[in-house]
């Protein structure tokens, strides 16, 4: 099953500048995501002057919004997934414009309404960061 933004829109509370997903699939328990890097992102503006590169903690977002959907079915209506932790990140290579990013999500092991999964993001056959990380669903409403 592959989701587009409007299909994401209706699992994540994320909207504009901070939707930082394009599409993302999910197949036999693994999510995979990606995200167009085009330049005109609000984080490039200073990260850094005439050497712009996507900020970790915006590489961690992606890959957390593309870990969402496996969350889909988890989740009622009105509540939201949010980070909870991350651990043994490693940024290994750079993400710059132009790049098309793409994550690769899997849930661990659950205890709800808190899940922990691991994920890389890799340009190309690039890895650019690797991960372990978790999420609570929230009672909290989105907002529609």
């Amino acid at each position: 099953m592959t989701l587009g933004k409007e299909e994401i829109k209706k699992i994540l509370p994320h909207r504009n500048d901070m939707l930082l997903v394009d599409d993302v699939t999910e197949e036999d328990g693994v999510a995979t995501g990606h995200y167009h890097v085009t330049g005109d992102e609000f984080f490039l503006n200073g990260h850094f002057p005439g050497n712009p590169m996507v900020p970790g903690v915006i590489l961690c977002e992606i890959l957390a919004q593309s870990a969402c959907i496996l969350l889909r079915d988890k989740m009622a209506e009105g509540q939201i997934p949010v980070y909870t932790g991350l651990n043994n990140v490693k940024f290994r290579s750079p993400v710059k414009p132009g790049d098309t990013v793409e994550t690769r999500c899997s849930i661990k092991r659950a205890k709800h309404p808190f899940y922990f999964a691991e994920g890389t993001v890799c340009v190309g056959d690039r890895l650019c960061v690797s991960a372990e990380f978790a999420f609570a669903i929230t009672g909290q409403t989105t907002g529609k």
